[in-house]
């Protein structure tokens, strides 16, 4: 039999090759994808009593000759009649899943082709195909050849066993595809979890021989006889039919999913922290599992990514939209027939299930991290570090998972200790309350920089949070809205005693005259573009100077360099610091009585130098100096 392939254009291969398919290499996963579809069919068909027999070996495999330059998939499926053949292969419009899933509706599996336009992937990378096929039934076998054009040939051949050999003649273009690591890879990137064993090749193991044997030392100075080890082949099966996912948590023990991490990204040799197993079948269909890993500062996001598979087939590791942004970071699988894909299932298409989905993985992490919460709250306390980054984030970008956090949301203070929310707020109420009834949280961003700013306010008995990710400015502005009354302010962003404003302020040593007689003296001696003076009743024993610098205008230019956008206008503005003085330190006095002007003007030098010096803002000709003036002033 002659006759052309029932499509819409004439030249309808060109337009699968160049624009259906993303790339090449998707043509083995559709190809595989159909011998599994076929298998998957036969054993349906067979728990119905209508395939007689056993159904024997049902490995998928897939063959290369490099000579005759074929590459080959076989299944031991339900096959084709020559009328089938015609209907899912002539006629491009069906789809052979569709059509067996619309007769057998009940059917419990699900079948991974949906479009009718997988087989033709094969002709981006081969010049002609054939399809060697014979039926479930008494059919006589068929062989079907095409060389890119519309036109096919089909005639009965003598194929004996059951099932389906799809042949591509691959193009000199494509070589690659006859190169036994680059086939392996694909197998192992698109079809390591298919449903049903594949084989490609063999592989070799080292075993005990049964009738050698070989001497080695027995530790005690003498000899002694083991078996010998001796390299055998065996038959390379790519693929666990059988991966965690499926399986019911209650099924899988700690060791089992972590061994599943590792099969999932063997050149990950840390632990994650824990993982969330998915399972829903309504109002969609769901099944996965999501780890937490530990973040590092240099973390890849191009690495080790979350893997989406449709019925077990890879799709893509490109999730954006069904995996809510925050949780991105996260590692692991999903699998769901109820995502909507593109023809070629290369990318999602949006739709009301993919937010279905995505409220959900969201619902379903607030469970978990809520349990933990308040069931394993040490193990939690541990984790937090690693997790913290996840929630924050979180809380910024989705309301009802932030509304879930709230609860078990943590603050780490500098000492470690870790608080809830409410916890925390109860206990520096009674001491961190200003004047106008606003709770005030003192928080560092890095102990080392701020430690003596944190050692002034714990000796006033205040306690210091431990603020320091990325997102630290935009969350605090979540908690300042989410609390009334509530305050966060840097430790550095202002002398202890300012930081929670009372009625009881420190008598001042020096007049309101002295004060404006000494400000101009010190500012002559500063960069006015980026520092301000600013004079204080501290306590005698404080420094003599100290710089800080304005929460909100510093927390604004750091939200901006995250945010950019309509921050940028505050990213743009320069750097600017207050150098507060201690009007009531007798260095200060000193300066004011200080009779020669060049020893007046050296002492405000070295006293502003010592308090940029203190917070890593004295550099290069100032800080050399700096340095010269200290050894002046020593001898």
């Amino acid at each position: 039999m002659q006759g052309n392939i029932n499509v819409q254009t004439e030249n309808i291969f060109p337009v699968i090759k160049k624009f259906l398919y993303s790339d090449h290499e998707i043509f083995l996963r559709e190809l595989v994808s159909n011998a599994i579809d076929a298998t998957q069919k036969l054993k349906t068909l067979s728990s119905r009593n209508e395939v007689k027999g056993e159904l024997g070996d049902l490995t998928v495999e897939i063959k290369i000759d490099s000579e005759a330059k074929t590459l080959s998939v076989i299944d031991h499926g339900v096959g084709m009649t020559g009328d089938e053949v015609e209907k899912y292969i002539n006629q491009i419009a069906f789809s052979g899943a569709t059509d067996f899933l619309e007769k057998y509706k009940d059917v419990q599996e699900n079948l991974i082709g949906h479009f009718g336009l997988g087989f033709y992937s094969a002709f981006m990378v081969a010049d002609s195909v054939e399809i060697f096929t014979k039926s479930y039934s008494d059919a006589p076998a068929v062989h079907w050849t095409c060389d890119g054009s519309p036109s096919f040939t089909m005639e009965e051949c003598d194929k004996s066993d059951r099932g389906t050999a799809i042949v591509l003649h691959i193009a000199d273009d494509c070589k690659e595809f006859l190169e036994e690591q680059q086939v392996l890879q694909l197998l192992r990137k698109y079809c390591r979890f298919m449903p049903i064993a594949i084989r490609f090749g063999e592989e070799s193991e080292w075993v005990d021989s049964e009738t050698e044997t070989e001497e080695i030392d027995d530790g005690k100075g003498g000899k002694t006889s083991r078996p010998k080890r001796v390299e055998q082949k065996k038959p390379r099966i790519i693929n666990n039919t059988e991966p965690a996912w499926r399986k019911t948590p209650a099924s899988l023990s700690a060791d089992d999913y972590k061994n599943f991490y590792h099969e999932l990204y063997p050149m990950n040799f840390e632990e994650p922290l824990f993982q969330i197993h998915l399972n829903v079948d309504y109002p969609f269909n769901l099944t996965g599992i999501l780890f937490f890993p530990k973040i590092r500062k240099t973390i890849d996001p191009n690495r080790n990514k979350i893997q989406l598979y449709c019925n077990q087939v890879f799709v893509t590791d490109s999730v954006e939209g069904i995996v809510p942004d925050y949780l991105m970071l996260l590692h692991g699988v999903l699998d769901s027939p109820d995502i909507p894909l593109n023809v070629s299932r290369s990318y999602l298409q949006s739709d009301s299930n993919v937010k279905k989905i995505s409220s959900h993985i969201s619902k379903k992490v607030a469970d978990k991290l809520e349990e933990m919460f308040k069931n394993e709250r040490e193990d939690f306390e541990k984790k937090w570090d690693d997790i913290k980054i996840f929630v924050e984030y979180g809380m910024l970008t989705d309301e009802d998972f932030k509304k879930r956090a709230l609860k078990f949301y943590l603050f780490k203070n500098t000492d470690g200790k870790y608080y809830s929310l409410a916890d925390y707020r109860d206990m520096i109420k009674p001491l961190q309350t200003d004047k106008d009834n606003t709770v005030c949280y003192i928080y560092s961003t890095d102990t080392t920089e701020q430690h003596s700013y944190i050692a002034k306010a714990k000796s006033k008995g205040y306690d210091i949070l431990l603020m320091d990710s990325v997102l630290t400015p935009h969350f605090i502005n979540l908690l300042e809205r989410e609390e009334e009354k509530t305050h966060f302010v840097r430790v550095d962003a202002d002398v202890v005693e300012k930081l929670i404003p009372h009625d009881d302020n420190i008598p001042e040593k020096l007049t309101k005259e002295q004060q404006d007689t000494l400000k101009p003296i010190i500012e002559a001696e500063i960069d006015k573009e980026h520092y301000t003076v600013q004079m204080a009743s501290l306590e005698s024993d404080d420094q003599p100077m100290v710089i800080t610098q304005d929460e909100w205008m510093r927390r604004y230019k750091e939200m901006a360099a995250t945010s950019g956008g309509g921050m940028n206008f505050y990213g743009e503005m320069p750097e600017r610091y207050n150098l507060v003085v201690n009007i009531n330190h007798p260095l200060i006095e000193q300066v004011l009585n200080e009779q020669d002007a060049d020893k007046q003007k050296q002492l405000v030098h070295q006293l502003t130098d010592l308090a940029l010096l203190a917070n890593g803002l004295l550099k290069g000709e100032a800080l050399t100096q700096f340095v010269q003036r200290s050894i002046d002033i020593i001898k």
